[in-house]
């Protein structure tokens, strides 16, 4: 008695194997951050560094990096805007925050050569935002004295939504 398997050629069994595996990475599905949420991040993180009287660029990319959200107090440096969107961003692409990683790509680091990357900028004040699992956004601010207080308005952005990321979940 001949089996089914037998009785098939072995393309025909490795074809009908393999394509549902096929199929399923065809398409991908992934969350983002709205707009409006995005804002509201950026607007609270702002508010944060004016009480302190530090006056700071605030970016909000999506996960891919791009920006969603530019926000600049009246009297930040020139450089701010352009340095926010990159910690952000880094923070996206690296899923960390950028004070960890600067501290952890120090000049004697391995891993030193990572701040050589194109668009990368390893000073603190760059987060990732999180929600239903995965990294959704990322939130940048440039312009107080130290890359710490740049760090603490970004986290303070990140509190003002947290209530909203965890309906996300």
């Amino acid at each position: 008695m001949r089996t089914l398997q037998a009785s098939w050629p072995c393309g025909v069994v490795a074809a009908l194997l393999i394509s549902p595996l096929a199929a399923q990475d065809t398409l991908v599905t992934f969350k983002m951050l709205a707009p409006d949420v995005a804002l509201k991040m950026a607007q609270a993180a702002l508010a944060n560094c004016r009480a302190d009287n530090y006056q700071v660029a605030v970016a909000v990319v999506d996960r891919m990096g791009v920006t969603q959200v530019m926000l600049r107090d009246r009297f930040a440096g020139a450089h701010t805007p352009d340095s926010a969107a990159r910690k952000a961003a880094t923070a996206v692409s690296f899923r960390s925050d950028t004070l960890t990683l600067a501290q952890n790509s120090s000049s004697d680091s391995p891993h030193s050569g990572a701040r050589f990357l194109d668009r990368i900028l390893m000073l603190g004040g760059g987060i990732p935002v999180s929600a239903a699992g995965s990294v959704v956004a990322g939130i940048g601010v440039a312009g107080a004295p130290t890359s710490s207080d740049d760090h603490a308005c970004a986290q303070a952005g990140i509190d003002a939504v947290t209530s909203a990321l965890e309906l996300a979940d």
